[in-house]
């Protein structure tokens, strides 16, 4: 009889890891649903259809690029200009396109919580996950076509360059996760949103180094944690000749943090959101 009584905790045990694993697997399905889902809604098939995920990204990425490298001198602080904005823009096209598809996220697709299986973190994982997609596939095919022509070169540090990207692609994530649950009960953050994001512009990091600022300014400007992200970003690209300035523990817990309350008004919108 005790050798019956000693199973059942661990029976208990694994019953409760495998119902666990089960449910994590269901929803990456319903993840991976609603991403093909708002491909189809949002480019349709006709054309390039889905291929617009990364081709949308290119004219932005590639654009910008183009006109810096021939308006700009080919270096400035004797780093490669390309680089610098490709560096930069990339990192800003993700997250001021998590930020916009993020807004009345919910309101759009209320109807899908009509499924037991779906919930509102799952709608906005989706959209950012295809946006953070769409916009690294975009910065690496503009790179390959850089570096093919002679503009740019290979990164220096992979592994500074994958954590700089690391922690920029967890900051998208948090503020998505800020503005959809925010926009579901304000009007006014709906409407300011693209305001909000060009006025952000010169606290991103996108288009100038910590290190070309004066003194007084740099400690203010590694507030952002767009800044410290791409200033891993590009001593991942460049190294040590880029004498970039992040704090890592500070983005650490500034990303969590962010995180924490983004997922905290993710739990708490649904009653906020009207379904249809």
């Amino acid at each position: 009889m005790s050798d019956i009584n000693s199973q059942m905790p661990n029976k208990a045990s694994a019953w409760s890891k495998t119902s666990l694993v089960q449910q994590f697997l269901l929803q990456f399905r319903v993840i991976g649903a609603l991403l093909f889902r708002e491909m189809h809604t949002r480019y349709g098939r006709e054309n390039i259809g889905f291929l617009w995920v990364v081709g949308e990204p290119i004219l932005f990425c590639a654009g910008v690029t183009i006109v810096w490298t021939i308006l700009r001198d080919a270096h400035e602080h004797d780093l490669p200009t390309t680089a610098i904005v490709l560096t930069g823009y990339v990192p800003l096209t993700m997250w001021r396109h998590c930020l916009t598809r993020a807004v009345n996220a919910y309101m759009a697709n209320g109807s899908l919580l009509f499924h037991r299986q779906v919930t509102p973190l799952d709608i906005i994982l989706a959209r950012v996950i295809l946006e953070v997609m769409g916009a690294l596939a975009a910065g690496f095919l503009v790179f390959l076509g850089a570096w093919l022509v002679g503009y740019m070169e290979p990164p220096k540090d992979y592994g500074m360059l994958y954590l700089g990207l690391g922690f920029h692609c967890l900051f998208s994530l948090a503020t998505a996760l800020l503005v959809a649950a925010l926009s579901e009960v304000s009007e006014l953050i709906e409407k300011s949103i693209g305001i909000i994001s060009y006025l952000s512009l010169p606290f991103s990091g996108a288009f100038t180094m910590v290190d070309w600022l004066p003194p007084r300014w740099q400690k203010m400007i590694l507030w952002s944690p767009s800044v410290d992200n791409i200033e891993m970003i590009r001593e991942g690209q460049f190294g040590h000749s880029a004498h970039a300035h992040y704090d890592i523990f500070y983005d650490s817990w500034m990303t969590f943090l962010l995180l924490l309350i983004g997922l905290s008004l993710t739990l708490r919108v649904r009653r906020h959101i009207t379904v249809q």
